[in-house]
């Protein structure tokens, strides 16, 4: 399949590099240019423009930072509805409010094209090997268009409602895990003072119901970042910030409340502050850790 591509961070150029791997033909587009070097170095064609990415694609992914980044990408001068579009299928698998991904879809369909969102759960790693969980928005017919190819890139994908649905079911996923970093670090320093072996705590945490199913496999990291060295980034910190926001923004357009959220959200700012912004999310744990450790001294 033809497949155009905007949005080539760590996770779109993950995903571009596994679907490369199942023999699909990639046209991609980034906003910086510098960071595609190693995608046409496998084949895959540069775009200038978003809309020289659209055309004569299958298929177009989008995967990106934000709703002003979609909005650019969509509806800028040189964006993806700019050209003929007439039957095409896009995909976007960013993490955003509902809201926008629903006014998008109105825009992609008053251009008689059709519009599949499918944020995903998971990091750099399950992309890069097909295994992301995908929540899937749209309609039935659009789905089954846009399956297969997503069935490349996750171990599971469901189709979970209309557009929107799935941004709803991204942001209630993600959002146990943001908060289980900062209640993990909160329970470290309560060993602050015990002369407790970093390993050996992370270990028993691990065994324990003090442990989420994510620790087993981010232990390591949290255990590099605790002694003090900066793990690989699967997902930073600021990353985190910006999901977190657009979960209280979308509980306030709710009407329902997210305190401990909130006080989550206080804590990745801190970190960020502090210099941490561009560690994985898990490192926020020995933020608080070492911020404990300030404080006693």
């Amino acid at each position: 399949m033809k497949i155009g591509f905007c949005g080539t961070g760590r996770m779109g150029a993950a995903m571009v590099h596994r679907l490369l791997d199942v023999g699909h033909a990639l046209t991609v587009w980034n906003r910086s240019p510098d960071k595609l070097g190693p995608l046409t170095a496998r084949g895959a064609a540069l775009a200038p423009t978003p809309a020289a990415a659209a055309l004569g694609a299958d298929l177009v992914i989008t995967m990106l930072t934000d709703a002003a980044a979609l909005g650019a990408v969509y509806d800028g001068p040189h964006g993806l509805l700019s050209g003929a579009v007439d039957g095409k299928l896009f995909v976007d698998m960013s993490t955003l409010r509902p809201d926008a991904i629903r006014a998008l879809a109105q825009r992609v369909a008053a251009r008689r094209a059709g519009l599949v969102e499918c944020p995903v759960g998971g990091t750099v790693g399950p992309a890069r090997d097909g295994k992301l969980l995908g929540f899937a928005g749209g309609t039935a017919a659009d789905f089954a268009r846009v399956k297969p190819v997503l069935e490349q890139l996750c171990r599971r994908v469901e189709h979970v409602g209309p557009n929107g649905a799935g941004s709803s079911m991204k942001l209630a996923i993600n959002l146990p895990l943001a908060i289980y970093w900062e209640a993990l670090g909160e329970a470290l320093s309560l060993c602050v003072d015990a002369g407790i072996d970093a390993k050996l705590m992370l270990d028993l945490f691990s065994e324990s119901s003090g442990g989420a199913n994510a620790l087993k496999n981010r232990a390591p990291k949290v255990l590099m970042a605790l002694q003090g060295a900066q793990p690989d980034v699967g997902f930073d910190i600021d990353g985190m910030r910006k999901d977190l926001r657009a979960m209280a923004e979308e509980a306030a357009a709710l009407g329902v409340e997210l305190p401990v959220t909130g006080r989550a959200l206080d804590s990745y700012d801190a970190a960020a502050q502090a210099g941490w912004g561009a560690q994985d999310a898990s490192s926020l744990a020995a933020w608080r850790f070492h911020r404990a450790k300030a404080q006693r001294a």
